[in-house]
């Protein structure tokens, strides 16, 4: 009975830290070893490949947002999860990248966020699986600023379960 709650935990845990949000205590922009002037360049670029509400998402949460074919994609700097199945499954991928300590962090997430546009089957299929399941076990996980990230793909995949909207009115 323990293995049936233990299990899922600690893969939920693993799945949440392979993502590592941009700025959190885990980031390396949140190390001061790179030069400012190189963070402020990448983060100006990565801005650059965002529409205007994921990058005020990606400014609160530290995770870029990305439609795909396969579901709604939250990318990180070591990673991304995949939100899918109307938003109640999320699978979380990691992807390690040389050379740590040359890369500024915005530039690792602009790499991944690249490589996911270029070939999103092709990115699951490199990437290592850290995580698939429940959408909670994966948003307590997180840390409380990227909650929001988790929410947002939610709610878009719940909208794109129900399909377009008609755009008929009902008569009054």
């Amino acid at each position: 009975m323990l293995h049936a709650w233990a299990i899922p935990t600690i893969t939920a845990r693993r799945g949440a830290r392979s993502i590592v949000p941009l700025g959190s205590e885990r980031s390396a922009a949140h190390d001061d070893s790179l030069r400012p002037d190189s963070q402020r360049v990448a983060l100006g670029l990565l801005a650059d490949l965002l529409g205007h509400r994921e990058r005020e998402l990606m400014s609160a949460t530290g995770l870029a947002l990305q439609r795909g074919a396969l579901g709604t994609w939250l990318v990180g700097e070591q990673g991304a999860a995949l939100v899918r199945c109307a938003g109640r499954r999320t699978d979380c991928w990691c992807v390690r990248i040389r050379d740590v300590e040359e890369l500024p962090a915005a530039d690792r997430v602009a790499h991944l966020l690249l490589a996911l546009r270029e070939d999103e089957r092709g990115f699951a299929k490199v990437a290592n699986l850290a995580f698939s399941g429940a959408t909670g076990r994966i948003r307590r996980r997180l840390p409380s600023a990227s909650r929001a990230a988790i929410v947002a793909a939610r709610e878009i995949e719940e909208s794109r379960a129900r399909g377009p909207a008609t755009g008929a009115t009902r008569p009054v």
